[in-house]
């Protein structure tokens, strides 16, 4: 059934079946990322709050490094500006924090593109094969009959089909991984409130 269908799909078929295996593949991709990059916050920053509290930090900064994801980036660039006073820190980590993000969003839009675009190439093939079937009509005059007309209802059909099965779950693959995006830039946040409190506390800016 399947190759009888790429068969009569034409080749806007094969567009949407290459543009479907790209939104796989960026899913996939972001999917593996956004795991990485999301850990327990909590519990790390015990672990930093810990360390600092013992002046170890070379420590503390070797636990950022080893720790992956956007929070230990923030949080040693936190440790990092500590000797500056509070407003430096903070600055320090908005400036990590425009960083990170921008790697978060990285190819959700290729995924709200495809979503967008996939019932609209589906349109496409719609509309050609419909044009064929005129043409045949045209061809044939009062003398056309099914068989003539088949495939290009066919392909109308199989593309319109194609091109929302490929946005419905484009679309909901892009909406789970911006949610994803959101918990992490929200342990983002609550991490560099903490972070700032954690550097700050135990002495008042130096004077530069």
């Amino acid at each position: 059934m399947l190759p009888s269908f790429m068969a009569q799909g034409g080749p806007v078929l094969w567009l949407l079946l290459v543009i479907s295996a790209l939104a796989i593949a960026v899913f996939i991709e972001r999917l593996v990322h956004y795991h990485r990059a999301q850990i327990n916050s909590t519990e790390f920053l015990n672990g930093v709050r810990t360390v600092l509290r013992r002046e170890n930090v070379v420590e503390a900064i070797s636990i950022c490094d080893a720790t992956p994801g956007p929070v230990a980036r923030l949080v040693k660039a936190a440790i990092l500006s500590r000797d500056h006073g509070r407003e430096r820190v903070k600055e320090a980590v908005e400036q990590a924090g425009l960083i990170e993000v921008p790697r978060l969003e990285e190819k959700l839009n290729l995924l709200a593109t495809i979503a967008q675009i996939s019932p609209l190439l589906g349109l496409l093939g719609t509309v050609l094969g419909m044009m064929e079937v005129f043409g045949q009509i045209e061809q044939a005059g009062l003398y056309a009959h099914v068989g003539q007309l088949s495939a290009g209802i066919w392909r109308a059909l199989i593309c319109a089909a194609a091109g929302i099965a490929v946005a419905i779950p484009t679309y909901a693959g892009y909406n789970y991984l911006v949610h994803r995006v959101h918990e992490i830039v929200s342990d983002m946040e609550r991490a560099a409130a903490e972070i700032i409190n954690i550097v700050t506390e135990k002495s008042e800016p130096r004077a530069q």
